[in-house]
């Protein structure tokens, strides 16, 4: 009995196409994490572990630039793999572009600034008619010139600042 011996061709290495597909599917969802965790864990009114400050300022601090990698890096793959992709694939290499672009563009803004926005509106009411503030509550008073104010840490504590004007004179309140 002969054994059949012909040449065979080998298969296309799939370790490229493969890592491609990694950089397109797997690293956006990742650095997409990496720019949320750190919303969630630094919020106003909750209380956070030094290791997770720790996490969220490290996230911070590198998501601008592993987001921008992984963009570049998305863009190379979806370059690489369009040609041969099927429609689906497609689709699925759309939705990695865009994930790594969301996350790029979030990497760059101040997230924070939305979240402790300053009052632009500032309304006053006297103490004696408010019904939002106890009389337990604590406030930072300001008296200038015979004028005076209180304002609320309960609120400052989520504005954190807060322009004003006592007894003629401009000032900021923070906490």
């Amino acid at each position: 009995m002969t054994a059949d011996i012909r040449p065979t061709s080998s298969p296309a290495p799939r370790r490229p196409r493969a890592l491609a597909w990694f950089a397109l599917l797997v690293l956006p969802l990742v650095v997409l994490a990496a720019v949320i965790v750190p919303v969630f864990l630094i919020q106003p009114f909750a209380s956070q572990t030094q290791g997770e400050l720790r996490l969220s300022y490290f996230l911070r601090a590198a998501a601008p630039l592993m987001t921008i990698l992984v963009l570049a890096g998305a863009v190379v793959a979806t370059l690489y793999l369009w040609r041969s992709a099927r429609w689906w694939q497609r689709a699925a290499i759309g939705l990695g572009v865009v994930i790594a672009g969301v996350a790029a563009w979030f990497a760059q803004q101040n997230h924070f600034e939305w979240m402790f926005a300053p009052l632009e509106v500032v309304a006053f009411a006297k103490a004696d008619e408010t019904t939002f503030v106890e009389g337990t509550d604590k406030v930072l008073a300001v008296e200038i010139n015979g004028d005076a104010a209180a304002y609320p840490l309960r609120q400052l504590a989520y504005h954190h600042l807060v322009q004003d004007a006592v007894g003629g004179v401009p000032i900021a309140v923070t906490y």
